[in-house]
């Protein structure tokens, strides 16, 4: 070897040898030495230079390792990395529940909220947890989305999924596409259980009776809303009065109710204006959104494990076509949670029975997990399915409380306080009709296509006075009244009873 080339390998071989001692050295590492037990002395200085970068590159491997070692560990004496959340298949009580909600939104909080709506009668509280990506505050023209299990208290399933749900969501925020946009574009609200009184009284492995169903005073609550079809004279419980402030201060788009004792997705209308032959024959009772809620509860049935078959639970039960059902050609029901929540609010809910056992044993919440989780996921979605857009007047200033209604579709909904709104619509042209007070009313046509929501903005005009005192505009010919309770379900059953009256022969 020429001398030239000898003394610039020794240079590089020198830098390199202090360049990783000092590296280690700034990580703790040390120097070898002829005391070391692995030392064994070179017998050439080129010799010793490459064995101490060799040790000293082994040692500085040795020191990433146990860094790492330390960050997925321990940190230091007494300080440990955050233990992130594990949840077992099987049925959680409410100290467990709750101890479970406040870790992962410990764990979790640029994804989760954990809020209560009130208490039990018991003093249990109505946790709910929020999932978005904007868990403490609402996203301008994001749409509000909840589930509400365990509302009959011994229909457990809903409640253990929904604790399930939320661990998923979090845990795949980063991995799973259709999760990031789900929580992007979401704000998410679920409520693992309603009745938190019911669900301690009641016992693993009952399918049937109603040991827990109702709330600790002895009241369903699923028969304890108000009720477009009739007086509903039950008293009104706290857990009830809680869902009902909570979605009057929150606008959802869509709603699921899970329940137990049936494996079938049912639509509004629970109840029935047919008071003469609804104790003797269940008939359906359809909305003016019937399209969208046969749609709706298709999209939970058929991303089902085994919904969508419509075998019936047991032999006699009934048996539903794509395993979806209006609820009052089911079975009516006074007080309904559903009814309450599309007439009163504009919220498009779906009650989810999921499994023929009301309380089945834990190790067969797995096989309900399976079933369920795509379904779960899925049927969110479907907020993003419409229309959605602001109301605002010609400053661009939001309208709060404008009412809205589409044309033939008589159960309206109303802007936020920033003025947005959401409808799910299929496929389609339609009309909106938009009205505030002080504002002339407004009528836009708009196209629904499959792919994408259409994006409506509506621009309301100050009412200019008449001379006689009265507002300029007229009223929109042909059209109902605006207003969340324009629609008359009694309309039909009147020019029905008329015609019928029309045919009978007089007498007398």
């Amino acid at each position: 070897m020429k001398f030239g080339s000898w003394y610039l390998c020794v240079f590089v071989t020198t830098f390199i040898y202090f360049y990783i001692y000092a590296v280690n050295y700034v990580r703790g590492g040390s120097v070898p030495s002829s005391l070391h037990p692995e030392f064994h002395p070179p017998k050439t200085i080129h010799g010793y230079l490459t064995e101490s970068v060799e040790h000293l590159y082994r040692q500085g491997r040795q020191l990433d390792g146990e860094q790492r070692d330390a960050r997925q560990g321990s940190l230091g004496p007494g300080v440990q990395q955050p233990v992130f959340p594990r949840l077992s298949m099987q049925y959680h009580n409410y100290t467990s529940m709750t101890t479970y909600l406040r870790h992962v939104s410990t764990i979790y909080a640029n994804l989760t909220a954990l809020y209560s709506i009130g208490q039990s009668v018991q003093g249990r509280e109505l946790w709910v947890m929020v999932v978005s990506s904007s868990p403490y505050e609402h996203m301008i023209g994001k749409p509000n989305v909840k589930y509400v299990a365990n509302m009959h208290g011994n229909e457990a399933v809903g409640r253990e999924l929904m604790l399930h749900l939320i661990l998923y969501l979090v845990q795949n925020y980063d991995t799973d596409y259709y999760v990031r946009w789900l929580l992007d574009n979401t704000r998410i609200h679920v409520m693992p259980s309603m009745n938190p009184d019911g669900f301690e009284v009641a016992s693993e492995g009952t399918c049937q009776g109603g040991q827990g169903r109702y709330n600790a005073r002895g009241f369903d609550l699923n028969r304890n809303f108000p009720d477009y079809f009739k007086q509903n004279n039950k008293r009104s419980q706290p857990e009830t009065e809680a869902v009902k402030e909570w979605i009057s201060k929150i606008q959802f788009v869509l709603s699921g109710n899970i329940h137990g004792g049936a494996l079938v997705a049912s639509y509004p209308f629970d109840n029935t204006p047919n008071s003469i032959f609804s104790s003797v024959l269940s008939t359906p009772s359809l909305t003016p959104d019937d399209d969208v809620f046969k749609h709706l509860a298709g999209a939970y049935s058929f991303n089902h494990g085994r919904m969508f078959t419509g075998e019936p639970c047991k032999v006699g039960a009934p048996q539903f076509e794509n395993g979806t059902t209006n609820g009052a050609a089911w079975y009516p029901l006074t007080g309904g949670m559903q009814d309450y929540n599309y007439i009163w609010h504009g919220c498009m809910e779906v009650t989810l029975e999921l499994s023929c056992c009301k309380f089945p044993p834990s190790a067969e919440l797995q096989g309900f997990w399976e079933d369920n989780r795509k379904s779960l996921l899925r049927f969110l979605g479907e907020a993003h399915r419409g229309v959605k857009g602001f109301v605002k007047d010609e400053n661009f200033q939001p309208i709060e409380g404008a009412s809205m209604k589409v044309r033939g579709r008589d159960v309206g909904f109303q802007t936020t306080k920033e003025g947005e709104f959401w409808r799910i619509l299929l496929p389609g042209i339609y009309t909106m009709e938009v009205f505030a007070e002080g504002f002339a009313p407004r009528e836009v046509q708009f196209a629904i296509v499959e792919q994408n929501p259409t994006m409506l903005n509506v621009t309301l005009y100050q009412d200019t006075p008449r001379r006689d005192g009265n507002t300029n505009s007229e009223p929109v010919e042909g059209a109902a009244p605006s207003g969340l309770f324009s629609f008359n379900p009694l309309s039909g059953l009147k020019e029905s009873a008329t015609n019928l009256l029309a045919k009978l022969p007089l007498i007398g």
